[in-house]
Order: C-alpha cells, then structure tokens, then sequence
C-alpha cells in the first residue's frame, strides 16, 4: 500500500470515531441503546442488516468455495434466501407487534413459568457467548487473513509491543476502535456508521470485480479460459448439466445430492435463523412500525442477493484464470486488488474492507451485549437496576465480548470451516421457532430441548472423530431429525402453556393461522392476516427473489436460457404478489 492508501484508511478511521462519539448522545435508556429508541426507518434498517452481513470475510468466503467447488457451492448460503423471504414477508411484522427488547426476551412473552426463564437464560448465554463469539472471531479470522494478504503485517514480533506479534497488536487497534465508537454510541452509531459503511463496500467490491474483469481481458474471454480449463462446475449454477448421454451430477462441485437437497428442504427452516436471526431481529424491533419493519426485509434481501453476490462470484471467477497457482482461494480477493488496483484506488478497497469488517463486529457486539445486559443482568441479577446503571453494564459487556472474540480468531485458519461449524450448531430448533408463532401447543420444555439438542448433536457430529459425520447434507439431516424426535417427545411429555400466557401472547402479536384459532374465538381476536395470505406472499416473494438472482447471473454468464426463465419467473411472481396484495386490501 501506498502513503496515501494509509492516509484514506487513517481518515476513514478517525471519522468513524468522531461520528461514534457524537451519536452517543441520542443515548439515554436501554431503548435507546439496544433498539435505537425504536425509531429506524425501514431503508436504514435494511441497509444496516446488509452492511452487517457484508462482512470482510464474505468475499472471502466466496472466493474460496467458487475456487475450490465452483459456481454451485454458493447454494450453501443461497439456500438462506428462503428463510429471508420469510422473515421478510411474514415474521417481520409479527416481531415488530411483539414489542420486545430481544428474541431471547420473547420468549417469556410466548411461554410462561419457570421453563420460560430457563429457557430465556440459556438462550441468552448460548447466542451471546459461544454462538457470538465464533461469529466474531470468523470476522476477526478474516481480517488477519486480509491484512497479511496486502503486506501490512508479517506476523513478527514487535520488541516495542512486548514481542507481540504485529498481526495480533493490529487486531488489538481495530478491536478498540470498533470498541470506542460501538460502546459509546450504542445501536445508533453502528446503524448509521453501518449505512456508511455498506455504501463503501460495495463501491469496494464493484472496483475489485472490474478490474479483475478487466485484466482477464473483459467478461467473454474470461468466460472462454473458463471453460479451457476443463472443470464444468466452474460456471454452472446448479451442480448437475444436461448433456447427450443424459443427467450427468457434476463431481468436481463437491457437493453431494444429499448436501444440496439439505441446502433447499432441510437448512433455511432448521436453522436457528428461521425466523429472523437475533440481530435482524435487533433491527426489526428498532423500526418504527410493522410496514417499516417488512421494508427493511426487503432492502436487505435487495442488497444481501440481487446486488453483491454476482459482485462477489465475478472476482471468484476471475481469480481462476488470474491466479492459477493459488494455494488458498480465499486469499485471491485481497490478492487481485494489491495485483491490478491503482494507488487511491486500493486504499478505497481497503477501507471497504475494513468498513464491512467493523460493520460486521459492531453488530455483534451490541447484539450480544443485549442479551448479557437484558435477558440476564436484569432479568436474573438485577430486575430493578437504572437505565444508567444497564447502560453501564451493556458497555462492559460489549468489552467481554470483543476480546473473546479475538481468541476465536486466533485458533481457527479457514473461514468456510468456520461457517459450516456455525451452521452445524445452530441446526435442529429452527421449525419450533416457525410453529411457536403458528400454533399454541408449542410450549417452553419444547424449544429448550430443540435448542440444546440441536446444539450438542451439531458440535459432537463435527467435531469428534467418533460421531463426526463428514457429508455435510447428511450431518444436518441427521441433526435436524435428532433433534425433531427430541423436542417432539419433551412437547407431549410436558403441559402445555397457561391460558393466562396464550392470551398475553394472542392479544399482543394476533398470530394468524388455525394453529390459534379456538384461542381467537376466545378472546375475540382478529388476526392481523391470513395464514393463506403469508404463504402466498412467502411463495411468490421467493419466486421473485431467486428468479431475479438466477437470471441476472445467467445473463451475466452469457446463459441466455436460463437468464430468460429466470427473468421470467420473477415477473410472474412479482405479477402475482401484487395480486395478491390488492386482494387481501379489498378484503
């Protein structure tokens, strides 16, 4: 890097703090610091929810699977899409309803008892200690594969450091900046920095594929070496072609029937994001109203899948023939942009690294500082502590968090493996997440069994050589049916939740559906919507979604078959969705 590429990266940093530091002044109560007042519009909390999955390590982890498995391997978080679209079109609005500070405080809004705080707490310290903690130190990973990738540091001791290393003392820096501005300014400053931030790195990612475009001598020649290179999942969407001798399943994807068909049926719903995800949900809740809140789905599905990923892939793609004797692929991103970018230019890239990277962290912290503060502090410790004294406590939690965050990254080296490990623990809970808004028997005993169960089956079928189960489709089929069986039996082995706790919960979310509707009559309560309405929506939302994704890419791939039937696809469903929408408004 060059002198001036150091001084963009500096300034950037330096602004960053000053704007952290003057929005700490919008904080005056918990509300304020962990929801920001709940008065975000749906565009900011939107583009936040992208800008913290725009992370340094996304780029990454993309480069990585596309040289090792090809175009295909992206389903391993296109799959995600599906449980997007949900959370979107139909959970969004019922989080925003329930008024809630956290998804773990949710929790005793819809059950009631001990087994509901039991539940709370657990859940609380399993998603902001280990769950969080790995999420950051994956971000932290990155950024240490990043800044060794570009020269910055050499991973020598520094004498003036007391012989640290100079890689973890630059961690150490960023890690108090992130710190400074996070811990002052709550979820206003990583909202608005995060919208900042998301503008960078996408100009980043843009700069990095042109010129990666460019130097591989425009997109039809790259596509032309591509195909030289003899290995057809390079450039196929789906892992499986069409060719004379019939359907032909694509070995060098890596990526079994089974993983795949776990990618589309099994993972998006069994997933503990099922239904939102904690720090989307943070931002869900943070919205001013339930329209606010869907909009915000909404942009980040906009963002998070029609803008970036192609982004994304074209480096991927690109490194292939530019880099042909990589030895790790998830290091050509950085690799090219040191390679073909200008002075000033590169020091934009890398400050929209950096940016994703603080994006990404700031969340994380914030996110799981809220559980620590509110769903154990004061729930367990503390229930009549001040709004200055939470506030306090968050900020100290934010601290705890990012340090262990750094020790994860420091003993892992591969992101991908990072990724698929958090996927594997959080695999199980997710359909009981789904059925708790849908139907009433659903009780307290049965999602803490799904939670824990999902958890120990995941980590013991990944990580110990006795149990570990190597196809990844298989390990999360085999999760996800532990894990059913489990909470299914603990369900019709446990009593059901109080009428006094189903009312509370029906007269504050109106949960649509027949799974409530005996409780409807009850108490008089009308649904907010159908639940033929938000299956509609969910269906064709979806169509508009992936067929959007899958034409632009095929167009972009010169697949003009499929670019049409994608095209096709989403408008038809778009088509339909505001049939749909016209319809439930005559109603």
């Amino acid at each position: 890097m060059a002198r001036i590429d150091w001084l963009i990266l500096v300034a950037y940093l330096a602004s960053t703090l000053v704007l952290g530091l003057w929005l700490a002044r919008r904080n005056r109560d918990e509300d304020d610091y962990f929801v920001a007042g709940r008065r975000l519009s749906g565009w900011l909390a939107g583009a936040s929810m992208a800008a913290t999955t725009f992370s340094i390590d996304t780029p990454l982890y993309v480069a990585g699977i596309v040289g090792t498995r090809g175009l295909a391997a992206n389903w391993e978080w296109w799959g995600f899409g599906l449980a997007h679209v949900a959370m979107a079109v139909v959970f969004a609005p019922l989080w925003r309803r329930s008024g809630v500070l956290t998804d773990a405080a949710f929790t005793e809004l819809r059950y009631g008892g001990a087994a509901a705080a039991w539940l709370r707490g657990i859940k609380a310290f399993l998603l902001a200690l280990p769950v969080n903690c790995i999420g950051i130190g994956y971000a932290f990973l990155a950024m240490r594969k990043v800044v060794g990738a570009l020269g910055i540091v050499s991973d020598q001791p520094v004498p003036a450091a007391g012989g640290v290393s100079d890689t973890l003392l630059l961690l150490i820096i960023v890690a108090a900046l992130v710190l400074a501005y996070t811990v002052a300014g709550g979820l206003w400053a990583v909202v608005i920095t995060d919208f900042i931030q998301l503008i960078l790195a996408l100009l980043g990612a843009a700069a990095v594929a042109w010129a990666a475009v460019h130097a591989a001598g425009g997109m039809g020649p790259l596509l032309e070496q591509l195909e030289a290179l003899g290995r057809p999942e390079l450039l196929s969407i789906v892992p499986w072609r069409w060719e004379d001798n019939g359907f032909n399943w694509i070995g060098g994807a890596g990526i079994s029937v089974s993983t795949f068909l776990a990618y589309l049926t099994v993972q998006w719903w069994s997933f503990r994001r099922s239904d939102g995800g904690g720090e989307f949900i943070q931002r869900m809740l943070a919205t001013r109203n339930e329209q606010e809140a869907r909009l915000a789905g909404w942009v980040f599905l906009v963002v998070n899948y029609l803008v970036r990923s192609w982004l994304w892939v074209l480096v991927a793609l690109a490194a292939l023939v530019l880099l042909p004797d990589q030895a790790d692929w998830e290091l050509s991103y950085p690799t090219l942009a040191v390679q073909f970018l200008p002075p000033v230019v590169l020091g934009l890239v890398v400050v929209s690294l950096v940016a994703a990277f603080m994006s990404t962290v700031s969340t994380s912290v914030n996110w799981g500082a809220s559980y620590l503060t509110h769903d154990l502090y004061q729930r367990f410790l503390r229930p009549n502590a001040s709004q200055r004294e939470l506030l306090l406590v968050g900020q100290l939690m934010s601290v705890i968090l990012l340090v262990l965050g750094v020790i994860t990254a420091l003993i892992s080296d591969s992101i991908g493996t990072v990724f698929r490990l958090v996927i594997a623990i959080g695999t199980g809970p997710g359909v009981v997440l789904v059925l708790r808004w849908f139907w009433w028997r659903i009780n307290a005993a049965a999602e803490l069994a799904a939670m824990l169960c999902g958890f120990v089956v995941g980590l013991l079928t990944s990580v110990v050589p006795l149990l570990q189960i190597a196809d990844y489709g298989q390990r999360l089929m085999v999760t996800t049916g532990l894990t059913a069986l489990v909470w299914l039996t603990v369900m019709l082995l446990t009593p059901p939740e109080s009428p006094d706790v189903l009312e509370r919960f029906v007269q504050t979310v109106r949960p649509p559906g027949p799974g409530w509707d005996q409780w409807r009559r009850r108490w008089d309560v009308q649904a907010a919507e159908t639940l033929s309405t938000l299956l509609a929506r969910f269906l064709f939302s979806s169509g508009i979604l992936f067929g959007a994704l899958l034409g632009s890419g095929a167009f972009l791939l010169h697949q003009q078959v499929i670019g049409w039937m994608g095209l096709v696809v989403a408008a038809i469903s778009l088509l339909m969705l505001r049939r749909t929408g016209r319809a439930v408004t005559l109603v």
